[in-house]
């Protein structure tokens, strides 16, 4: 208990630093559900353009501990570390979220999505913050002998006002 909540001040002062110069946003979600992590681009004045995600803050160029990456148009396959990495939303709208499936508690951390605008100094920086919590156990009540359970299945949670997720959006931008 003291240990999640020492990661959680540490990552929350992560989240705070980073988000004097990029977006950052907190996602809660439980082990075994497969969950959403924002990040999306205005593809209209961009263009397609290639996207990073990785492990950690956001490097000054390409992702740190790369998970996956794009052309602008699809997941370059060689790039994909494992098959829990998905991009399942509209890419030619703009639209990168990471969907991880089958979360962990290992999943818990950092997650930086990097979208690479042309010129210098111009790339958008999302940070994510990822909190897993251990999913409630499976119980039997003796009298009735019924199981109970949030879900027998995975499920997607997207970070999102209406997904039912606990999730937090801190948005600092300082204009030099």
């Amino acid at each position: 208990e003291i240990k999640v909540h020492r990661w959680f001040l540490f990552s929350k002062a992560v989240c705070l630093f980073l988000s004097s110069v990029s977006e950052c946003v907190a996602v809660t979600g439980q082990t075994g559900q497969n969950i959403t992590l924002p990040c999306k681009y205005d593809i209209k004045t961009n263009g397609p353009t290639e996207v990073c995600w990785g492990r950690g803050p956001v490097p000054n160029s390409r992702c740190s501990h790369q998970l996956l990456a794009t052309d602008g148009y699809k997941v370059k396959e060689e790039t994909r570390v494992s098959s829990r990495y998905q991009l399942k939303g509209r890419l030619d709208e703009g639209d990168v979220s990471l969907t991880i499936m089958n979360i962990t508690e290992e999943d818990t951390g950092l997650y930086g999505c990097r979208v690479e605008i042309s010129g210098p100094f111009n790339d958008e920086k999302h940070h994510v913050n990822l909190t897993v919590k251990r999913a409630p156990r499976l119980t039997t009540t003796p009298s009735s002998d019924t199981t109970s359970s949030s879900s027998d299945s995975p499920q997607t949670t997207a970070a999102t006002p209406t997904a039912g997720t606990k999730h937090t959006l801190m948005r600092m931008r300082r204009d030099v």
